[in-house]
């Protein structure tokens, strides 16, 4: 059942965004922790700020003027009872927002020891390198763990001591006069940056980072069939973590350099073969170097028309972590000689001679052969 947010508040659904506020800060003013410590007023004053950030919000107050509830089901599903899933600690982003400081009690110290970030290097590899698989020497230029300290961050057999400023607890809080009465805020310590202790004597080489950065030379495997844009993950070689974290993972990430001969379409590859007109006309091979194999041989069949496309299987680039491979096509240009002597001409007029039936013709649109032809021209024409 959806509740109240309205009635929570005590007011109506015509009330305005000013009068949304005003109603939150009035019950704040009183049900505050800070100001009335019993646990009854502090259910009353949670009740009150889920109202608040719900018809503060247009989207979920629509769903509430519509009879919904946006807390409840999937979309409310982990939210806490309207808390983001931090409980009564939640309220504190709400209330830093609404009236400014903390005012929601003690983090406590941070640790030193934090986990690295991830990094990222791209490799270039010609097309052959992609449809084989290569292992690659590469150069990455990361946060390593210091090997003076160990990650300590101190110097030698010194130990970090608590910090004066704030006794260890890593922030230091304050009692300011508000509208509500005598409010505690809390922030970090600038003397230890929030961590509760300092270093009196860091370590020469990291200066108490834990962590120094350093080149390295590294190999990756990276697998036949890859394609631009894809990386491969090493897991915990990326950045190391100040105070001697956890590192990240680094990302290898290919770029793929174009080809003189293939062009590659998904694991298929495209190739052109200029073949002679006799040759087209009687039927010849060609033979090819593939990525892979080696020479191939194309067969290219007696009466090729220009534009022909011979398939080969399995000769284009591996499937990704599969045994199967796409397929090579191979786009026949049929080449038209531009110059004969007077032998080569003779014997071409005999040959047209003897082949009565060979005429030059214009193709019409009902041309059955020519009906494909006439189709890509009136596109060409009209511009599609």
């Amino acid at each position: 059942m959806a509740r109240d947010y309205y009635g929570t508040l005590g007011l109506t659904k015509s009330a305005t965004e000013q009068e949304i506020k005003r109603a939150y800060r009035k019950l704040a003013r009183e049900y505050h922790p800070d100001v009335n410590p019993d646990p009854a007023a502090q259910d009353r004053f949670k009740e009150a700020t889920t109202a608040y950030e719900v018809l503060s919000d247009p989207q979920k107050r629509k769903i509430v003027d519509m009879g919904g509830d946006p807390l409840e089901g999937p979309a409310g599903a982990g939210a806490g009872g309207g808390f983001n899933g931090q409980g009564f600690g939640g309220l504190g982003d709400v209330f830093e927002a609404f009236f400014g400081g903390q005012g929601m009690g003690s983090r406590g110290p941070r640790s030193r020891v934090q986990p690295g970030a991830d990094a990222l290097i791209k490799v270039r590899l010609d097309l052959a390198e992609c449809a084989r698989g290569v292992t690659k020497q590469v150069t990455v230029d990361t946060a390593i763990l210091c090997d003076t300290c160990h990650g300590s961050g101190s110097n030698g057999d010194s130990k970090p001591v608590q910090c004066d400023t704030c006794r260890g607890a890593g922030e230091i809080q304050s009692v300011q006069r508000s509208f509500l009465g005598q409010v505690m805020t809390s922030r970090p310590c600038p003397t230890c940056n929030g961590f509760g202790s300092i270093i009196p004597d860091p370590c020469r080489k990291c200066s108490g980072d834990g962590r120094v950065r350093a080149r390295r030379d590294i190999s990756v495997r990276i697998p036949a069939g890859v394609a631009n844009g894809m990386r491969v993950r090493l897991a915990s070689q990326g950045e190391v973590g100040t105070g001697g974290g956890p590192a990240g993972d680094l990302y290898v990430e290919v770029v793929e350099q174009p080809h003189d001969t293939f062009v590659r379409d998904g694991d298929a590859l495209h190739c052109t073969a200029r073949v002679p007109m006799v040759d087209a006309a009687l039927g010849t091979t060609v033979t090819l170097e593939s990525l892979i194999d080696g020479p191939i041989e194309i067969d290219v069949e007696a009466g090729t028309q220009p534009g022909a496309v011979a398939t080969v299987p399995r000769q284009g680039m591996p499937r990704l972590r599969t045994d199967s491979r796409g397929d090579l096509y191979v786009h026949l240009e049929v080449v038209v000689p531009t110059k004969l002597d007077h032998k080569q001409a003779d014997l071409l007029r005999s040959f047209r001679d003897s082949r009565h039936r060979d005429t030059a013709e214009v193709v019409t649109s009902g041309s059955h052969h020519g009906s494909k032809i006439f189709s890509k021209l009136r596109d060409f024409v009209s511009g599609h």
